[in-house]
């Protein structure tokens, strides 16, 4: 059975760069049972209700602006499960929540650059489903939980976003281990709940994670946490996989669920 994960993805230019969150993510493919095919929820991708990647060969989105060229000339020309996108509007229907499928949406970098790094030779299908960033936690969670059946069908469930991301606060000349306390305290908490399970603490991260909305302005990099949270079941193990601090103030700690 597959486990789900939560991946920091942070700046786009963690593909060109040097850093411990890369070098995490170069290896973490050989660490993994090879799935099937791979189902990301990105942070760049918001929708108003569930929305499914269900392009055969879905494109690479440089959703992106004002990084060196080299950035803009990297693809990941992987296939596309519309077959596998059918069965995931299907769940999501019989958990009571609306689904659509888009014919045409391809791969946003929230997607295609932890997966170039994991798997360089892109021969995995890969879709993805859509956050919708107004409806909070607690959705999300019920979104992952209603794609449980597929560990079990050697689908790797990955919730890409970012521990902590306020963009606002970028320290571009920051080295590794420098951060301020708001992000320090707030990513200890965040750890010690998922470590503990406390699943309720967690969807009132809001209101009981100190400085929440400093980290997290909007919600939308933090959404896919919880559908990997939910895609593992209610029994789910937590291991941190990774932590590290990029540009002072992103957190690019790494979840596994099994």
């Amino acid at each position: 059975m597959q486990p789900t994960l939560f991946l920091s993805h942070g700046s786009p230019m963690l593909i060109l760069q040097d850093s411990p969150a890369r070098g995490f993510l170069a290896g973490l493919g050989q660490e993994l049972d090879r799935p099937d095919a791979v189902m990301v929820v990105s942070a760049h991708w918001g929708t108003a209700v569930p929305t499914v990647s269900a392009a055969a060969r879905p494109e690479t989105i440089h959703d992106f602006h004002g990084f060196p060229r080299p950035l803009y000339a990297l693809t990941y020309p992987a296939k596309g499960a519309p077959d596998l996108a059918d069965r995931l509007v299907d769940l999501i229907g019989a958990a009571g929540l609306r689904g659509h499928r888009d014919p045409a949406r391809g791969l946003d970098h929230g997607a295609w650059i932890p997966l170039l790094l994991m798997w360089p030779e892109h021969d995995i299908p890969v879709l993805q489903l859509s956050v919708q960033s107004a409806l909070g936690p607690g959705h999300h969670l019920q979104l992952g939980r209603a794609l449980e059946a597929l560990r079990r069908d050697n689908v790797l469930v990955i919730g890409s976003g970012s521990f902590t991301h306020n963009l606002r606060a970028l320290q571009q000349d920051a080295h590794e281990g420098q951060e301020p306390a708001w992000v320090t305290d707030f990513a200890a908490w965040m750890d010690a709940a998922i470590m503990a399970g406390r699943t309720c603490d967690l969807l009132s991260y809001r209101r009981l994670a100190p400085h929440a909305e400093d980290n997290h302005p909007t919600e939308e990099h933090l959404l896919p946490l919880f559908v990997a949270l939910g895609a593992a079941g209610a029994r789910a193990r937590p291991t941190r996989m990774h932590s590290s601090t990029d540009l002072g103030v992103l957190r690019m700690d790494s979840y596994r669920f099994d």
